[in-house]
């Protein structure tokens, strides 16, 4: 099962909203396994314990990468210790930022190209509705730019994307 690690970082390279969980969409409803649970993370504790870090250790390749493109996607930009990382710019240069691990830590599987597109373009529509959502946020007038996202609305509608489209 895949598991997610989703943040938003602010213009001052400060964290300001934080997500950790797992794929609805490979969740099987037959195994017997506690871990297997969609929506939670599968991810190891030494991993959990450094995804911030790899975040943030992202940041130097989004800012080399930001003045090559125009594109707000950027794409995978990187990858450590077998997870992938996906990236994106909003207008105000705030970033997000997708760690993730699709195989759930089993290496190789059948159609990976294809699985691959899929996934990117998943992501791709993910981040695009996160902008709208964190626009929306931005639009709230009790909302400074690199404050902390504490709202539940907040929270409840990124969960619901993530599981429409992770």
């Amino acid at each position: 099962m895949s598991s997610y690690y989703f943040t938003i970082i602010g213009t001052r390279d400060n964290p300001l909203y934080e997500l950790e969980f797992s794929s609805f969409k490979t969740a099987v409803s037959s195994s017997t396994s506690t871990n297997n649970i969609a929506g939670r993370s599968n991810f190891p504790t030494s991993v959990k314990e450094i995804l911030p870090f790899i975040s943030n250790s992202s940041l130097d390749l989004i800012e080399d990468i930001q003045w090559s493109t125009n594109q707000f996607s950027l794409g995978k930009i990187d990858s450590f210790y077998g997870l992938l990382i996906n990236a994106f710019i909003t207008q105000g240069n705030i970033k997000f930022l997708l760690c993730y691990d699709l195989n759930g830590g089993n290496p190789g599987s059948g159609g990976s190209n294809l699985q691959s597109k899929n996934e990117d373009n998943s992501i791709k529509q993910f981040f695009t509705e996160v902008n709208e959502l964190y626009v929306k946020c931005l639009l709230n007038p009790f909302y400074s730019v690199n404050d902390a996202i504490t709202s539940p609305d907040f929270d409840m509608r990124l969960k619901m994307l993530a599981r429409k489209y992770l």
